[in-house]
Order: structure tokens, then C-alpha cells, then sequence
């Protein structure tokens, strides 16, 4: 199982490769706010010649889907649409709250992640995600752009509140004061510089791939959450 994935969805780049196991994951990673177009082809080039292997030899691609940055979203969907129609390789979508769930979720072992990214005009986009005990992060309610003062925690079965949360992504830092004020809602540890990678994303995508959830490369479209936004990408031809 070979699987590449890009994220371009916020302010980090990113690409890696899932070879047969997590332990021969490689990836690149930057910074880069406003350079993921010229930065992301390159990274995949690079991972792709490490690897010794062609873009033929892939199995699927997984992308940053969104929510995120608009531009972002366009330029990970559009570059995965042209991969994957010139080689005629199956998509794997990834939420990019999902993927900051998994971040977090590396980075602490905590189960259950508030996640939220910034998402200007005063909103957060927003998702709370628990993992089960097979393995599979679990939605609770709905992934959603909202106002950071609506934000309502979700009910746990065992009716623990804020303590069983951690809270991750740049929401958390530009509404700090407005997320989940309330003591007993407050999560117990906020990780508001987390991003999503795509080193975390593609082992989301290795469990998706191999439940059969892939998709043809004419419906790998981003998922902005704001509808008046929503207009397929065109692909980029490679």
C-alpha cells in the first residue's frame, strides 16, 4: 500500500508518503502562508525520488479536503485532481479537523479533541472528535462554521464535561476568551499552535483506504463549510 498526501488547508505545506506500514511514513513540512503552490509539487517530487518511485506506483492520494483556507483548499483539491486524473488513481478526502485531532492526539494521547481553526469574520470552524476504542475518530455532532461565543460542548456517555477535552488548532488563540469560557466546559489543556500535517493525515488515510473509501478524482472538491464559496477547482495539469 503506497499512499501520497497533501495538506495546503492552512498556514503549513505539506506531503508525505505511507509505504506498506507507519513506520516507513516520510514527509515535508513548512510554514510557508501564501508560498503552497510553488512549494507543494516540490515536496511531492522530493518524497516521490527518496522513495525510488514513480507517481504510477501510488496507490491513492489523500488531500486536505477542509475546512480551511479557501485559496488553500483549491490548491490541494486542484493538485490532486490532476495527479489523480492523469494517472488514474483513486482519492482518499481527509477532514482537516480530523487531522488536527489526530495531531493533537499524537502529541498528548488525549482521546477527545475540540478541534477549531480561524476562520476570519469572526468564526471558527469547529468539530469535536473522540477515538473509539478500535481505532476510528468519531464526529460528535457536526464539523460547522460558527461564532466563537456559540460554540456548546458536546455531552460525553460517561457525563464528563470540559476534563476529558483538550482544545487544538488557531481558534483557540484568536478567540481564547470567547471559546468555551465556563470552568466546567473550559477543555483541561489548549494546544492552539497545532496544525494539521500531512504525516497525520496519511495514516487517516491508510485506515480509509483500507475500508474501500476512496473516490474518482472528479470528486476530490474541497469543503469550505461557507456554501456561497463552494465552486469546484479546476484540476492543474502536470
Amino acid at each position: 500500500m503506497k499512499i501520497l498526501a497533501i495538506d495546503t488547508a492552512t498556514e503549513a505545506c505539506s506531503a508525505a508518503l505511507f509505504i506498506d506500514a507507519e513506520t516507513a511514513i516520510t514527509s515535508r513540512y513548512q510554514i510557508a502562508p501564501r508560498q503552497h503552490s510553488r512549494l507543494i509539487l516540490k515536496m511531492v517530487d522530493e518524497l516521490l525520488a527518496d522513495a525510488d518511485l514513480t507517481i504510477g506506483e501510488i496507490d491513492a492520494i489523500a488531500f486536505g479536503r477542509g475546512p480551511g483556507s479557501f485559496m488553500g483548499l483549491r490548491i490541494a483539491a486542484g493538485v490532486t485532481q490532476g495527479i489523480a486524473f492523469a494517472h488514474n488513481i483513486p482519492v482518499i478526502p481527509i477532514s482537516t479537523l480530523k487531522t488536527i485531532a489526530q495531531c493533537a492526539y499524537e502529541d498528548t494521547q488525549n482521546k477527545c479533541v475540540l478541534t477549531a481553526i480561524d476562520a476570519r469574520m469572526d468564526e471558527v470552524y469547529f468539530a469535536a472528535y473522540c477515538l473509539d476504542d478500535s481505532g476510528q475518530w468519531l464526529l460528535k455532532g457536526e464539523e460547522q462554521v460558527i461564532s466563537p461565543d456559540k460554540v456548546v460542548l458536546p455531552e460525553l456517555a460517561d457525563g464528563r464535561m470540559g476534563s476529558a477535552w483538550i482544545g487544538a488548532g488557531t481558534g483557540w488563540a484568536s478567540y481564547s476568551e470567547r471559546l468555551l469560557p465556563d470552568a466546567a466546559s473550559r477543555p483541561q489543556m489548549i494546544l492552539s499552535a497545532c496544525l494539521p500535517s500531512a504525516e497525520a493525515m496519511v495514516k487517516l488515510a491508510a485506515v480509509e483506504f483500507k475500508s474501500g473509501n476512496t473516490i474518482p478524482a472528479a470528486e476530490a472538491i474541497p469543503v469550505y463549510l461557507r456554501n456561497d464559496v463552494a465552486k469546484k477547482p479546476k484540476p492543474v495539469v502536470l
